[in-house]
């Protein structure tokens, strides 16, 4: 059930005020510590912000795409590290659960992934599987009534917080591609479960991604995660919402950056003028603006029509396909109008510049969203 709109416009207030007062000064301390605070990920429990996607009923906020959307472009005025705190959670991490788990699955892990009390990961992506995700290799073979896992997952993100992950692995070794592939709950503290070191990266330092290494891991049967064989099919699902959710916070990522450089070329004067009244620096600030707000209706437009129970597989992909090259644009003119002052860390717009490269990545990349669009283009005509 949706929000009224009175509760709807507090929640975006309060996410609003929350990003500019507590999590907009910490930005560079955070790139620094290469670290988020306690204190902050306590607040983040408190508003919250870590069972947004989650169903009332489990403890969480239940909010719709369209409102999840609303809150994620909040969210992308600040750092991606801060996001990426409670992303697994409101995300690709829990919504197996919530899409495809049984009462006693939700019941045991809904209400602590709510509070943030849990973390929750999404296992997919290995060293030989990425944007091919029918390939994994990592198997979850049946032995009585337990699971037997092994295998390597790569670039997970949160690893090294994780209570839970949503595991994709091959439970049928004999049938290739898609088919042969599963989803499991996966407890962290299992017996043979190792969590590599967090991976330097180019950008979001306070986001973590580590290896996680299964060996001979005995999970018990009843966390399968809905039938044997649907793994794929379920983790498709899943990345769908996800992809929303990314588009968002892409399209309030480039707001952010072209308010920090409108207020800059406002500031900053060369020749005796305002560089916001060169015309060349307005064409720049203008293409940002268009984009972005085309980005923003794009997303809005796709949270509806899912809330509406329609297929939105190759919406989504449009989404995610246009906001994260779009959000790339954006950085680089942002980094343009800065000049030099751009290319050094006291300005934000350096880390910006780099924090935002990962969306054409993660969630399935670029080429993969031509792909899924062209497929469902067409699949249409028949």
């Amino acid at each position: 059930m949706a929000l009224d709109i009175e509760t709807r416009n507090q929640l975006v207030s309060t996410i609003e005020r929350f990003v500019r007062e507590r999590l907009v000064p910490l930005e560079h301390r955070v790139s620094e510590d290469d670290a988020v605070p306690d204190d902050i990920i306590q607040e983040m429990r408190e508003l919250g912000l870590f069972g947004l996607s989650i169903p009332e009923e489990y403890g969480g906020l239940g909010l719709n795409m369209d409102e999840e959307v609303a809150v994620a472009f909040e969210l992308g005025k600040t750092s991606p590290a801060f996001r990426s705190v409670v992303g697994t959670n409101i995300g690709i991490g829990s919504q197996g659960i919530v899409m495809f788990g049984n009462d006693e699955q939700k019941n045991e892990w809904l209400p602590k992934l709510a509070t943030g009390e849990a973390v929750a990961s999404f296992a997919l992506t290995e060293p030989n599987a990425g944007s091919d995700s029918a390939a994994v290799e990592t198997k979850a073979i049946r032995d009585g009534d337990v699971y037997v896992i092994n295998g390597t997952k790569r670039f997970i993100t949160n690893a090294n917080k994780a209570s839970v992950f949503t595991l994709m692995a091959r439970s049928d070794p004999d049938k290739k591609g898609a088919g042969g592939v599963s989803s499991f709950i996966v407890p962290s503290d299992l017996p043979g479960i190792t969590i590599g070191k967090p991976d330097k990266k180019m950008g979001q330092q306070g986001a973590h991604i580590c290896d996680v290494i299964f060996e001979d891991v005995r999970l018990p049967a009843k966390y399968l995660l809905g039938a044997e064989g649907e793994g794929f099919k379920n983790a498709m699902r899943i990345l769908d919402r996800g992809r929303l959710h990314i588009s968002a916070v892409c399209v309030g990522v480039a707001e952010r950056l072209i308010k920090d450089a409108v207020e800059y070329a406002v500031d900053r004067k060369q020749f005796g003028e305002r560089i916001a009244d060169f015309q060349l620096i307005q064409a720049m600030l203008a293409d940002s603006q268009t984009e972005a707000y085309a980005g923003r209706c794009m997303v809005l437009d796709a949270a509806k029509k899912r809330d509406a129970g329609e297929n939105v597989v190759m919406e989504s992909s449009c989404c995610k396909l246009f906001c994260s090259e779009m959000v790339g644009r954006v950085a680089d003119r942002a980094v343009q109008i800065f000049g030099g002052s751009g290319y050094v860390s006291e300005y934000s717009v350096e880390r910006f510049y780099r924090d935002v490269r990962i969306f054409r990545i993660y969630e399935g990349t670029s080429q993969i969203q031509q792909l899924v669009i062209a497929r469902n283009m067409i699949k249409q005509v028949g």
